[in-house]
């Protein structure tokens, strides 16, 4: 008796779906910086954008005008890089590997992931 192989594109099919649709809710949520205002005039550049550092010095944050932005940690230069996007006084970052975060601004400062950061 021949056995019938069941395909798995159906399944595929639809883990494609499920993941592309939580994608773009995701992303949809602060939406998409080739959509916001030029950020790389000095008329628009937002306020935000610059060079955001812990009080040790030891973790900095270079928000660019181009919606990436790079994060060195003590000696590692360029430890992580990736997208943020602004929204009020919200800010979310997408790193290049995939890892999100958020932080917000209040009073001058950066809070993110248990960090206080000041412009510099």
């Amino acid at each position: 008796m021949a056995r019938r192989c069941k395909s798995a594109a159906p399944a595929l099919i639809l883990f494609a779906t499920s993941f592309l649709s939580i994608a773009a809710m995701t992303v949809g949520a602060f939406g998409n910086p080739a959509n916001e205002t030029n950020m790389t005039t000095p008329e628009t550049m937002h306020p935000y954008v610059g060079m955001w550092v812990t009080e040790d010095g030891r973790i900095r944050h270079e928000l660019l005008p181009n919606g990436r932005y790079d994060e060195a940690r003590g000696n590692r230069e360029s430890a992580y890089q990736g997208q943020y996007w602004v929204k009020g006084n919200r800010i979310e970052y997408l790193d290049d590997t995939g890892f999100r975060a958020d932080g917000e601004f209040r009073d001058g400062v950066l809070y993110h992931a248990g960090m206080v950061m000041r412009r510099r």
